[in-house]
């Protein structure tokens, strides 16, 4: 029987709280949950879903081998070299502090994980929703939501609650620690100057230059708009950065991304008023200001999503929700959105001009250098799968009317 032709055009599962990298011209996906039933099903961890950025299709869904991490939301993805490194995360047993990675650059097509048991040095207590720096081959994560004993309890810990049984307390943290992947080693380094932000959760970091920046996120019934930074070769804080002008409202489970040299990219979260917000905000290091963006569609709100650099400085969204996850826990995604945040490069926008009027130019297009034929080729199938999936929501969006009606 022949396949339908629909399936070429698949895309990844619905989720939030998962993890997403970039390798080369692919977007990784990995983990999160969705919801069914009013419960929270985490996906499968042995499922890896590819998205090429040329084509602008889905592969098919991968499964993965090796020492398999528990399926997990609220974990922290980063890529070093080709790995996708995994730590920490909320399953059904509690928090985590085990630290995961795979190759993605595989030569057999096979993806295995493999366990890091052999560290020196002490890991963070168990957490998630925390964040992460990648600078020099090394891990930089910061704060998050978890666990610690009562021979635990510090100053980088703000207790939400206790079980006084087994004398376990549940808090926000604003602790830094480092995980050498040269060196396999784990380590706390000391603060040498600077105030640290105040322990959170659900807030976001991004890498500019040797700089490590914090934005916003949440500690007990509070969400903030306050930016940091820490220098990460001399480990001293900022402090409050002070911004020019106005500023993004308070939010948690929103993304920031570096875009160029001196800029920063934000977009959605949850509102203190508990509104999922769909705006984008672009920081600048030069004029220490934020710059709202008036483009972009206020029907199409996202939190606890990911946010990827692609290749021209465009900022690829997947998944998260558009609904409060803490009051209607239903809205899970599986559109990718991607937000154009500087011009493309001339030679994209021939490739893409060609590959929307194919049907007009298809007795040219075979009469092109063979390389450059490979590219046209791949712009042609991502403005049809562009097309198909719009197709396919104004059908269901029909449907949708059809039966309320």
């Amino acid at each position: 029987m022949a396949a339908d032709p629909a399936d070429q055009f698949c895309v990844a599962e619905e989720r939030s709280g998962h993890c997403a990298v970039v390798d080369v011209n692919f977007l990784y996906v990995w983990g999160g949950y969705v919801s069914i039933e009013e419960n929270e099903v985490y996906l499968p961890s042995d499922e890896l879903w590819i998205y090429d950025m040329d084509s602008g299709l889905w592969q098919t869904m991968h499964l993965m081998e090796g020492e398999l991490p528990t399926s997990m939301s609220g974990s922290c993805g980063a890529s070093i070299n080709g790995k996708l490194y995994i730590f920490g995360g909320f399953d059904d047993k509690g928090y985590s502090n085990r630290l995961y990675y795979v190759n993605l650059r595989t030569k057999t097509g096979t993806y295995r994980w493999k366990k890091i048991t052999n560290f020196k040095g002490q890991p963070p207590t168990p957490r998630d929703k925390l964040s992460c720096w990648v600078y020099k081959n090394r891990l930089i994560y910061f704060g998050g939501y978890g666990c610690r004993k009562h021979n635990e309890l510090s100053d980088c810990f703000d207790v939400h609650d206790a079980f006084w049984e087994g004398q376990i307390f549940w808090g926000w943290h604003n602790d830094v620690h480092v995980f050498d992947t040269t060196t396999q080693t784990w380590s706390q380094p000391t603060i040498r100057g600077g105030d640290p932000p105040q322990p959170r959760a659900a807030h976001t970091c991004a890498v500019l230059g040797n700089k490590g920046y914090i934005f916003g996120g949440r500690v007990l019934q509070t969400r903030m708009n306050d930016l940091h930074c820490l220098n990460l070769d001399t480990w001293t804080w900022s402090g409050r950065i002070n911004i020019s002008g106005e500023k993004p409202r308070d939010r948690s489970w929103h993304t920031l991304t570096p875009i160029g040299d001196d800029r920063l990219f934000l977009f959605g979260g949850l509102s203190s008023d508990n509104v999922p917000l769909s705006d984008g905000w672009i920081h600048s290091i030069a004029t220490n200001g934020w710059k709202q963006l008036t483009h972009l569609p206020k029907s199409r709100p996202r939190l606890w999503h990911t946010a990827c650099l692609g290749q021209e400085g465009e900022v690829m969204v997947f998944g998260g929700s558009k609904d409060d996850l803490l009051f209607m826990d239903t809205g899970h995604c599986s559109d990718l959105l991607i937000f154009q945040t500087q011009p493309y490069s001339l030679l994209r926008l021939c490739l893409d001009c060609i590959g929307k009027n194919a049907a007009l130019l298809e007795k040219q297009i075979p009469c092109l250098p063979s390389k450059l034929l490979q590219e046209v080729l791949k712009k042609i199938t991502f403005w049809a799968a562009m097309t198909h999936r719009q197709e396919r929501k104004a059908e269901t969006e029909r449907q949708s009317q059809l039966h309320s009606t």
